[in-house]
């Protein structure tokens, strides 16, 4: 029992992985490619703990060709030099299949470095990655490719694998193991699709197990419990996983579906990440809110600074009663879209100079034969307003915003237009 129980566990076969049906399923794409024998470059991606490893490894014993592993986190130029070296010698006569674990770890120049030979085909290429290899894997390298996307094993089919976890042990260290109901299940679902996750954790349950008279072993559901215990969070603060949960996070409040909003901000909670989760709420209040309901601005700044304030666990109520109420306001859109235009009128170098009669003027030079800067003060005409030119000539008819369709925005924009006489 030296080597972790994933391991000694790990599938031989096609047929005895879990899970990732939609690769290696009867008539799946990535399967009739491994049972052809014509193996081209691959890159597999997806969480960890999901097979990836273990698929490389049984293309990897299929293939009459001089086997390299190497991980991304600790090769160096010099391991590549070394494997390219093997090429014109009678151990790479019919090749080398390269299986690069943490591919994203290698830098630009140690992934061009296999450009030449990935092409000619004298190296084939099965790399692996928890990081979307659009964004972390040289562009080249990934033209040479075909890239396969793992997802997270359904709990259903991890539990397969930790019942044959449980049997495995128990042959190993010859007593039976009892599982008070549920325990296997419990564990499935915690892993968060995970199989080595949920097989380390049965490694662990059977250690800790009780042990009775007659020698049996009993995994209790409250040691289940406390042994699983926030293992199905999967998240990194710099990876696809964070991006995701506040993407999703956002995006349900802007939907104006509370239940999915309140489901990803415990899932930022409970991760700890209480900046992101006050981040985007006050975000989506103004971008997504905005002029629809105003006063929504200065009620989520507020519930964000309780937040910080009180600090977790009970920061989750205040912002639990912001995210509700977001996510059940009328929703405007249209300050976002004005600040957006203008921005780009900007960036785009329609300004021009500024209207005299804006300008902060406090005295004319002899020069000027128009002396006066010809502001009208609107607070001096009826309704405190006055036709005037504010926007540059260039852009005097330009139109940034347009209400919207809400309560708030129309009566506004029924104020000014009797004011205006329109």
């Amino acid at each position: 029992m030296s080597s972790p129980l994933a391991d000694r566990l790990r599938p031989k076969t096609i047929d005895e992985v879990v899970g990732q049906t939609h690769l290696l399923g009867e008539n799946a794409s990535l399967r009739r490619i491994i049972e052809s024998g014509n193996i081209p470059n691959l890159i597999f991606y997806g969480p960890s703990g999901v097979g990836k490893t273990t698929v490389a490894r049984i293309i990897a014993s299929q293939t009459n060709k001089r086997l390299h592993k190497l991980n991304g986190t600790n090769a160096s130029l010099a391991d590549i030099k070394a494997i390219v070296g093997e090429l014109d010698t009678i151990v790479g006569y019919n090749g080398i299949l390269l299986y690069l674990d943490e591919i994203q770890y290698l830098n630009k120049k140690q992934q061009q470095s296999l450009l030449e030979y990935i092409e000619d085909g004298r190296i084939t290429l099965i790399a692996s990655t928890t990081e979307n290899p659009y964004f972390y894997i040289y562009n080249a390298i990934l033209s040479r490719s075909t890239v396969f996307e793992f997802k997270s094993v359904p709990w259903e089919e991890v539990e397969k694998a930790v019942t044959r976890g449980f049997a495995a042990i128990s042959g190993e260290l010859g007593f039976t193991i009892e599982l008070e109901d549920g325990v296997s299940s419990h564990i499935a679902k915690s892993c968060g699709g995970d199989v080595r996750k949920s097989l380390n954790t049965v490694e662990l349950l059977c250690i800790s197990a009780q042990r009775r008279e007659d020698d049996t072993r009993y995994v209790s559901m409250e040691l289940a419990r406390e042994l699983s215990q926030k293992s199905s969070m999967k998240y990194d603060r710099d990876g696809d996983e964070h991006y995701d949960i506040v993407s999703a996070f956002q995006k349900s409040m802007r939907g104006s579906d509370p239940d999915a909003a309140i489901h990803y901000l415990a899932r930022l909670l409970e991760a700890g990440d209480l900046a992101s989760a006050c981040r985007r709420l006050m975000v989506c209040a103004c971008e997504d809110v905005g002029l629809a309901y105003p006063m929504i601005i200065p009620i989520v700044k507020a519930a964000v600074d309780a937040a910080l304030q009180v600090g977790l666990p009970e920061a989750r109520l205040c912002l639990a009663d912001a995210v509700i109420l977001v996510a059940t306001s009328p929703k405007s859109n249209t300050a976002h879209d004005a600040i957006n235009a203008a921005m780009e009128d900007i960036q785009k170098g329609n300004s021009g100079p500024i209207p005299r009669c804006l300008q902060n003027k406090h005295y004319d030079g002899e020069d000027n034969q128009n002396k006066g800067q010809f502001y009208k003060y609107p607070h001096e005409y009826p309704n405190r307003w006055v036709e005037q030119q504010y926007l540059p000539d260039a852009l005097k008819n330009r139109v940034y915003y347009t209400p919207g369709d809400n309560k708030m925005e129309q009566a506004a924009a029924e104020y000014w237009k009797k004011i205006k006489g329109k």
